[in-house]
């Protein structure tokens, strides 16, 4: 899994580098939060960005910066492209996923099994009916158009252990992530496009055909 924890930024970051500014002023828990995540994430039929990275380990020096974007249109497709330092590419079209690494030449083929399909990004093109299910949900309202929603994986087998997503005026603008090293991963969102038409083919993803191709269950 090594090639798709670094394609969907499971790295880390210090959550005190990025603490917001602006008190909170509402909270709410349990299945008020998860149906009012749901009901925001199910009105994205796409969703289109540019996207900045940025990993900072348990001791708080920044180890990683990057850029590039992602697409993901229901139901279940998804692409991210890595373009500084390193490109990557990282494909889903709702059964397996798919990553390629030009720098080694190298494609690997995942299958979307429980503990990849709750990987963070894949939530903005999978169903999400379940989510309080799969997430403990709390949310704080900084303002009337801020909202902050914060899942705990109820799975001990996570690829992280928390996850807070920051909307504002209905548009995901930002990701947080922690993982079991307590270390954080930032997305910063930029040039939003919602629900603006995506063709399928923009889902598919192209390597020369000598590169290798390992296959992983899928």
């Amino acid at each position: 899994m090594t090639e798709l924890r670094k394609g969907f930024g499971l790295a880390s970051i210090l959550a005190a580098l990025l603490v917001f500014a602006v008190p909170v002023q509402a909270e709410e828990s349990g299945e008020d939060a998860a149906a009012e995540l749901v009901s925001m994430l199910e009105s994205y039929e796409s969703f289109q960005s540019d996207f900045i990275q940025i990993v900072v380990n348990e001791n708080g020096n920044r180890v990683q910066e990057s850029r590039g974007s992602l697409k993901a249109k229901r139901p279940g497709l998804f692409y991210w492209e890595t373009s500084e330092p390193h490109s990557q590419f990282v494909v889903s079209d709702g059964s397996k996923v798919e990553v390629y690494d030009p720098d080694l030449e190298q494609v690997s083929v995942h299958s979307l099994d429980e503990k990849v399909s709750t990987t963070p990004a894949l939530l903005l093109s999978g169903e999400v009916d379940n989510l309080d299910e799969t997430y403990k949900v709390s949310m704080q309202s900084a303002g009337d158009n801020t909202h902050e929603f914060t899942l705990e994986p109820r799975s001990e087998d996570s690829l992280f252990v928390s996850l807070r997503l920051t909307f504002s005026e209905g548009e995901l603008q930002e990701m947080r992530m922690e993982d079991s090293l307590a270390q954080l991963t930032v997305l910063s969102f930029e040039d939003i496009l919602l629900n603006e038409e995506v063709s399928d083919s923009a889902f598919v993803l192209e390597y020369p055909d000598d590169v290798d191709v390992i296959r992983d269950g899928a």
